[in-house]
């Protein structure tokens, strides 16, 4: 009841004053996730680890650091974040095998005139990533999300556990914005 005569107290206008001030964080923070992507050249310049495949270069919770340099051929033992068609989670593992194929119309020495192969496998991982490709047989470089360029341990923790429990999730996101709405400057 008190909570409520406090709502009441501060009156509509403040209400929304603080509404749009909370509007005004979350749309910076995804300005600034979308300036990252441009400058990074990636759809995604921050991932987290969710599997120990990559064990013991990164563990699960890890937070990975991401740029896709549209000039910048991959070799073997760079860690790239890939996605096929029909899989809704990137993948963390390292290229184990590169091919490069010279396209037509195009000079062999050219980066632009060559279409490059990639397998990749898991460094916990007994075999490589082919069965995960969904009958892909090689990645190209449409499918490479980044290459991993640093890394923050177990920071992605926090994300791992609002996945794996979506009540503390919404727990999280309600408390945030009842503290944005009842929070005086």
């Amino acid at each position: 009841m008190d909570s409520i005569k406090a709502f009441k107290r501060l009156g509509v206008r403040y209400m929304l004053l603080q509404a749009l001030n909370f509007a005004a964080v979350i749309a910076s923070g995804l300005m600034i996730w979308k300036g990252l992507g441009l400058v990074c050249n990636t759809e995604s310049p921050i991932v987290v680890v969710l599997s120990g495949s990559m064990e013991p270069a990164f563990y699960r919770g890890d937070l990975l650091f991401l740029t896709n340099p549209a000039s910048e051929q991959y070799v073997t033992g760079d860690i790239t974040v890939y996605k096929v068609p029909g899989a809704d989670i990137p993948i963390v593992h390292r290229v184990i095998e590169t091919h490069d194929v010279v396209s037509e119309g195009y000079v062999a020495a050219s980066p632009l005139g060559q279409k490059q192969l990639l397998l990749t496998k898991g460094d916990n991982n007994n075999a490589n990533d082919i069965e995960l490709y969904q009958g892909l047989d090689w990645l190209e470089k449409r499918h490479i999300v980044g290459k991993v360029r640093g890394f923050m341990p177990y920071i992605g923790y926090v994300t791992i556990a609002m996945n794996d429990f979506p009540q503390l999730k919404y727990a999280l996101l309600g408390g945030l914005g009842l503290l944005a709405l009842v929070q005086r400057e």
